[in-house]
Order: C-alpha cells, then sequence, then structure tokens
C-alpha cells in the first residue's frame, strides 16, 4: 500500500501539492508520488524547469527517467517557477527515498485566479493509487 499523507492534495496524475500561503503569496510545493515513484521504480535522472518558466495546469513541466522508464512531470496549477529541488541533479533517488520530503521537485508561485480546486484530497486519491 502507498503512503498518501493527508495534509497534502493530489493530482490523477500522481502528482503531490504542498499549498502554503507566505508574505500574501500562495505556493505549490510538488513531487511525485509513493505510489508513482514505486511505479517507475529506481530514479536514475529528473529534468526541472528553470526558475521563473511560465507554467500552465496540466502542462508538462520536466521528466524523471527511472531505469524501467520516462514520464512527464505536470502542473498542478498554473503559475511561475519559484524554486527548484537543485538536490536532485546529484542525487534524483531522493525521489524514491524521500518522495514527500527531500524528494520534492519544484515550488510554484500560483498565478492569480488558479484554480485550485481541481486538485484532490488524499482519501480521493488513495482510491486511484489504490
Amino acid at each position: 500500500m502507498s503512503d498518501v499523507p493527508d495534509e497534502l492534495k493530489y493530482t490523477a496524475d500522481h502528482e503531490w501539492a504542498r499549498v502554503s500561503d507566505a508574505d500574501g503569496k500562495q505556493t505549490v510545493r510538488v513531487g511525485i508520488t509513493d505510489y508513482a515513484q514505486q511505479a517507475l521504480g529506481d530514479v536514475v535522472y529528473v529534468s526541472l524547469p528553470e526558475v521563473g518558466t511560465q507554467l500552465a495546469q496540466g502542462a508538462a513541466f520536466g521528466e524523471v527517467e527511472s531505469t524501467k522508464s520516462v514520464s512527464d512531470l505536470y502542473a498542478p496549477v498554473a503559475g511561475t517557477v519559484a524554486a527548484r529541488n537543485d538536490a536532485l541533479d546529484q542525487q534524483p533517488e531522493l525521489i524514491n527515498s524521500d518522495p514527500y520530503g527531500e524528494g520534492w521537485v519544484v515550488e510554484i508561485e500560483v498565478a492569480d485566479g488558479a484554480d485550485l480546486s481541481v486538485l484532490i484530497d488524499a482519501a480521493t486519491y488513495g482510491t486511484l493509487a489504490g
């Protein structure tokens, strides 16, 4: 059974999103779920966008390459890349060992009017990742 933390939001594409508000700006830290990293197998490379990249909700913004396959990463919300996890350049396996912590991928500053209601809760995601 995959780990599905209750405090996070999820997408049907197996990304998780940790929404936070600071200094009047809403940000979303994004990663791939435990279910997704298990399905991928050993992650060997992660392609990340540059800080400042504009993302459309649902658009591919990077790739995760494993010993089994290559999978696109999709933006759970529209916004601008505010930070990227550069540790993944040297240690892509962090996605396997700590998908909800040190294995995060990017932080997105949420665009004005972006729709966060499309994100699903842990219980709903749990039925998808079942």
